[in-house]
């Protein structure tokens, strides 16, 4: 039976045999025992591939935002759903490195990222715009976006290159940078910028 789970199988054994550039979507598919066709109604391209269920993961980040409690800050509720984001199961470690592995340092693959990153932080933009009532294209949301998807990169760049680190402690570190930088915000308000030159 095909899944998206088999097809990831294969078409990362046939790029760790042969390079992804060298790896064509007629191989992958005859591996799989199914039609070219078949396999883009699971992949759009070979380039998607690699990223998995994406978009299926970016409608969970959204929920996982909505559903977090109105007590809870901004700094906090963007961090622990990016934590749930990047959940990986211990069994799949592994693959999970091969796969980050393949998607950050592939640079067939770096304008197909840039896509897949922006829809990322357009979902954490979205949902600070709307817990503060701006648009998502106001500098504060986009900021945050920005920032939380820097964050979650340099956390994966520390993982990939240190085996023994966690990746959830990773990006608890580097999300400290966001807690400080929302502080910051609310410690310089426009009204504060106002008072401020006065003075």
């Amino acid at each position: 039976m095909t899944t998206h789970a088999l097809i990831e199988e294969i078409a990362f054994r046939l790029f760790d045999e042969q390079g992804f550039d060298n790896t064509t979507v007629e191989q992958i598919a005859d591996a799989a025992g199914i039609a070219r066709r078949t396999l883009f109604r699971y992949y759009p391209s070979k380039n998607d591939i690699p990223w998995g269920q994406f978009d299926e993961s970016l409608r969970l980040l959204a929920q996982h935002l909505r559903e977090m409690p109105a007590d809870v800050s901004t700094a906090v509720a963007v961090q622990e759903s990016v934590k749930a984001f990047n959940h990986v199961d211990p069994a799949a470690v592994e693959q999970h490195r091969r796969r980050m592995r393949l998607l950050m340092n592939t640079p067939a693959l770096q304008a197909h990222a840039t896509l897949r990153h922006g829809a990322r932080r357009a979902v954490i933009a979205s949902y600070v715009a709307e817990r503060h009532g701006m648009s998502p294209d106001d500098l504060h949301p986009r900021t945050i976006g920005r920032v939380a998807l820097a964050l979650t990169l340099s956390a994966y760049e520390q993982w990939l290159e240190d085996e023994q680190t966690s990746l959830p402690s990773l990006l608890d570190e580097t999300f400290a940078a966001l807690h400080h930088h929302l502080d910051d915000q609310r410690a310089v308000t426009p009204e504060r910028r106002a008072v401020g030159k006065g003075q």
